[in-house]
């Protein structure tokens, strides 16, 4: 089957840097995608976007180029509820890797069995409403008190203004939440405000909630532009991430977000990236957490 890419896409960035900073021994990438193949892995018909391919090869070279030792593979909305690139991504990590599935209310046990055993460790609810359409609460609610007992979690993903009115049903929850990017903070805003804070509250009043440190290149204003020479880009982003990595050192996650889906300004180089999380995790014991301790509790304990 062949598909045309959204009008405007942007394709992932082929010639990363080499990091200057050295990762931690074991880190994880704990936050990417494949898309497709399409040919291979049809995109689902209900999608709001067509991507570019980005397969299992790839991710597993950017990986190795990056410096990493595991990827977790979380299912990008453009695959709806068919988890098979997936999958198959994580069949072919040979153990290095975990993932993210979407699924719906009809699976049965036994598909649930057959993802946990392909290496799935948690589903995702998305609430970016021009990503996906809404699914009720109440089916949200009934998979994941089906996937507690296998040990999963549930990953969020929605946008920072709409965190009051979903509070009562993300603390209704009964696994750990894992939050995508930080709750999708607007950095113009001072991390001390009331926005922000909120999302700190969130987390220091439910120790069952995780937050990635994801994605500066999507919230950033001040954009990729380094200063005075040194490779500290996405820098208004940093003082939310930092003081999420310091408050909670044992419930945070960073993951490059590759291949990067949906984004309209810039394509992100993934070493810049990499080169990042010193600035948020500035010790070698806060790197050690985010990187490996953290993501290794939580998938492959």
């Amino acid at each position: 089957m062949t598909f045309t890419k959204t009008p405007g896409w942007l394709d992932w960035y082929a010639g990363p840097a080499k990091p200057h900073f050295h990762l931690p021994p074991g880190s994880v990438d704990a936050h990417c995608h494949v898309f497709g193949p399409g040919a291979e892995f049809p995109f689902a018909p209900e999608r709001k976007y067509t991507p570019c391919d980005a397969s299992r090869a790839q991710l597993f070279a950017l990986r190795d180029h990056l410096g990493f030792e595991r990827n977790v593979i979380v299912q990008a909305t453009c695959h709806g509820a068919d988890n098979s690139a997936v999958v198959d991504a994580l069949k072919a990590s040979g153990g290095r890797a975990r993932g993210v599935a979407t699924v719906r209310r009809d699976i049965s046990d036994a598909q649930l069995q057959a993802l946990d055993a392909a290496g799935v460790r948690g589903v995702r609810f998305n609430f970016v409403k021009r990503l996906v359409d809404f699914t009720p609460k109440e089916e949200l609610l009934e998979i994941a008190s089906r996937i507690k007992p296998l040990g999963w979690h549930v990953v969020i993903y929605f946008e920072a203004a709409d965190l009051p009115e979903l509070w009562d049903f993300f603390t209704a929850l009964p696994t750990v939440v894992v939050v995508d990017h930080m709750g999708t903070p607007d950095v113009t805003q001072p991390v001390d405000g009331p926005q922000f804070g909120f999302f700190v509250k969130f987390m220091r009043e439910h120790p069952n909630v995780w937050s990635k440190v994801t994605c500066p290149e999507r919230l950033s204003v001040t954009g990729p532009a380094a200063l005075n020479g040194e490779r500290n880009a996405y820098r208004d982003v940093v003082p939310f991430a930092r003081h999420l990595v310091e408050t909670f050192p044992d419930r945070v996650l960073w993951g490059t977000d590759w291949p990067h889906p949906n984004l309209k300004k810039h394509m992100p180089d993934d070493g810049l990236l990499v080169d990042f999380i010193p600035h948020i995790a500035p010790t070698p014991a806060l790197q050690q957490k985010l990187l490996v301790d953290n993501p290794m509790r939580l998938y492959w304990s």
